[in-house]
């Protein structure tokens, strides 16, 4: 892993812990849980009860929060640090979910997902194109992947952040173009894109990716 990555884990565990205290854990998952709500909306899609949900890169309130009714898989390499260091996150809340603490990139997907959900989470990896592929792997023909991404407005500030660690958190900085493509030289098709959020330098967008059937 590469010490721009770990620098960003590091700083991404300092920023929860800031960014929860004070605040009330079952006010904030409740609020959360909306957001959720609000995304699955925005996108206009929602797994089936029963199906089988990999919740990729899902901190320490992912959208498991609100699939209850679905088998979750959730992994986030920082698992460990949110349970012992913030009272937000406790698994066993979550019977439906099967957490595991490692990597995306060096995940190895125990069965094939009708649902995968990768949330404000592909610019933290380590490994881009290695995490590109797990996604693209765990997912079922027929099925979708849900991304969101942090992505550039402007070519020159995107080649400031690139060269200088200007968004610690986020190791990789890219534009949409150049996530849409990393997604479709996986032979996945983005069917359609929602933005979240606008601002200068960023605009949070989300995609909504399928995977040809059979």
């Amino acid at each position: 892993m590469s010490i721009r990555w770990r620098a960003a884990q590091a700083a991404e565990i300092r920023w929860w812990r800031a960014y929860l205290r004070g605040k009330d854990p079952e006010e904030y998952l409740r609020r959360k849980a909306e957001y959720w709500r609000r995304v699955l909306q925005a996108a206009g899609y929602a797994p089936s009860p029963g199906a089988l949900v990999l919740d990729a890169g899902c901190g320490p309130a992912g959208i498991f929060l609100i699939l209850a009714e679905q088998q979750v898989h959730a992994v986030d390499p920082l698992l460990e640090a949110y349970r012992s260091g913030l009272p937000h996150f406790e698994p066993s809340r979550y019977p439906h979910v099967r957490f595991f603490n490692e990597p995306l990139e060096n995940f190895q997907p125990p069965a094939l997902y009708d649902a995968v959900f990768c949330l404000n989470a592909i610019n933290h990896v380590a490994g881009l194109g290695r995490s590109f592929d797990v996604l693209a792997g765990a997912l079922k023909p027929g099925g979708k992947l849900l991304l969101s991404v942090d992505a550039h407005n402007h070519l020159f500030l995107k080649k400031v952040f690139q060269f200088l660690p200007g968004d610690v958190l986020h190791p990789h900085q890219y534009g949409l173009e150049e996530y849409r493509s990393m997604v479709e030289a996986r032979e996945l098709r983005v069917e359609r894109v929602v933005r979240l959020k606008s601002g200068f330098v960023f605009d949070y967008h989300l995609m909504v990716i399928g995977k040809e059937g059979e």
